[in-house]
């Protein structure tokens, strides 16, 4: 790996990081935040969703403007206002404000996360990008790893506020060093296709709305109805767009005819909507039910997150020779079992001992998962096409995660509660086991990726033969 290319997967992975940490550093300070703000359930679904709707509703338009008018210069602005809503949200003094520079957080980590994945996917050719992908993974994994672990330190030492001063430095350092050390790229001349962005922000709207709202407003309210079908609408007018309306469209149809574009978005999809249902519920057992403090409770994650950075550069480094159906459909057996067990053996009083391997288990099929879905489906596209790719694949990562948690925060609620520890033991049990259906259903999506991937209209690749020089990696 060359110094420019240590550069490149250094800065990219570490924004990312910042904003996969900020996802994920919420979830030990979740029971604070409620006793502090006075939250229900519900508020604290919303302190996580409120990031979550904009970021699955502007990735496309990030990915656009980031191919538009260049790469680095939407990656900087990204920061810059991620940086400074992150202050927004430490000196919130109300639930809403928080709420409301929540959301603004998530509109800054859409311009952002696409951006920096297709920096460096562009970097690098097709013969090294899964090992790439694969590091990259691996220090984003670092979030899910350090989320609870510093957001549970922070909490307990300092105060909750205190989890989003901690971007502000890291966004601060990240600005210049992207300006010094990644080149200006201009961006290409055609013009954004506007009625396709709107369409599709108009479509995750709709569906991430009726999604986060759905256990307040009752799954057969009005409201959950109208937006569910406004954006089931808005998508097809999407696709009829792209099909014969743009001149140039924002992402080409025939794309989806290629399995490792559909089926690699599909099983990311269902990928992190069990991930971050198990965020959101694990840390939250831990403290209610077992009553640890929220330090504890991140340490305690540590065998569920810290096989990401151990497994991901692994599996990345793996995916040419096994191949991206391979990984993705193991691993992600390995998250349903691992989430299986939990929901049957989780209860008051148990040992904490007994989660240790079930943490494990689908911490490492999560880590085989994730680096081989990205390779599947960015892989699937010609090079000119990454920026499209990335922003599709975040897209349906952020709209499986407003999923997961909405369908198993209505489980939860509709067994149980967070008023008591039998209460919160009813819910949590059969929440996590729908999270592992989740997981099983991915499975079983994986197993339609083809072995090798290739852009479309470019023949797969036939064995790699051996040289006298051996592969370059």
């Amino acid at each position: 790996m060359s110094a420019r290319e240590r550069w490149l997967l250094a800065l990219t992975a570490l924004a990312s990081l910042m904003i996969a940490l900020d996802a994920l550093v919420v979830t030990t300070a979740l029971h604070s935040i409620a006793l502090d703000l006075h939250a229900s359930i519900a508020d604290l679904e919303w302190t996580v969703n409120a990031y979550t709707l904009p970021f699955a509703v502007l990735l496309m338009a990030g990915a656009a403007l980031g191919e538009r008018h260049g790469r680095r210069r939407v990656l900087v602005g990204g920061l810059v206002l991620f940086g400074a809503a992150s202050a927004g949200c430490a000196l919130a003094p109300s639930l809403g404000w928080l709420i409301a520079t929540r959301a603004v957080q998530g509109a800054a980590a859409a311009a952002v996360t696409p951006t920096a994945l297709s920096v460096l996917s562009a970097a690098v050719g097709p013969e090294r990008r899964p090992r790439m992908l694969g590091l990259f993974a691996s220090i984003t994994g670092l979030a899910t790893a350090g989320g609870p672990l510093v957001g549970g330190a922070v909490v307990q030492d300092l105060a909750w506020q205190w989890i989003f001063w901690i971007n502000v430095p890291i966004a601060a350092v990240l600005v210049p060093a992207v300006l010094a050390r990644i080149d200006r790229d201009a961006g290409s001349p055609r013009a954004l296709d506007y009625p396709g962005i709107g369409l599709i922000s108009a479509a995750a709207f709709g569906l991430v709305w009726a999604l986060v709202r759905a256990n307040d407003a009752g799954w057969g309210s009005v409201e959950i109805v109208a937006s569910m079908i406004g954006g089931v609408v808005a998508l097809v007018a999407f696709v009829a767009w792209e099909l014969r309306g743009a001149g140039v469209p924002l992402i080409p149809m025939r794309f989806f005819a290629a399995r490792g574009f559909s089926a690699g978005n599909a099983a990311g999809f269902l990928l992190f909507a069990g991930t971050f249902s198990g965020a959101f519920f694990f840390a939250q057992f831990l403290q209610i039910v077992l009553g640890h403090g929220p330090l504890a409770a991140g340490l305690l994650l540590l065998p569920w997150t810290v096989t990401l950075f151990v497994v991901a550069p692994i599996a990345g480094a793996q995916i040419n020779r096994i191949g991206a159906r391979t990984l993705v459909s193991a691993g992600m057996l390995l998250q349903a079992a691992g989430f299986g067990c939990i929901a049957l053996i989780a209860g008051p009083g148990m040992s904490y001992a007994l989660l240790v391997l079930p943490f494990a288990v689908s911490g490492a099929g999560l880590s085989m998962a994730i680096p081989a879905a990205q390779s599947a489906v960015i892989g699937a596209v010609p090079q000119a096409a990454i920026g499209a790719a990335s922003g599709t694949f975040n897209t349906a990562r952020q709209l499986g995660g407003a999923f997961g948690i909405a369908i198993t925060t209505a489980v939860f609620t509709g067994w149980g509660g967070i008023g008591s520890v039998s209460s919160f033991e009813d819910g949590f049990g059969p929440a996590v086991a729908v999270a592992a259906a989740l997981a099983l259903a991915g499975a079983a999506i994986g197993l339609l990726l083809p072995r090798r991937t290739a852009p479309v209209g470019v023949r797969p690749p036939g064995p790699v033969k051996a040289t006298t020089g051996g592969p370059q990696m």
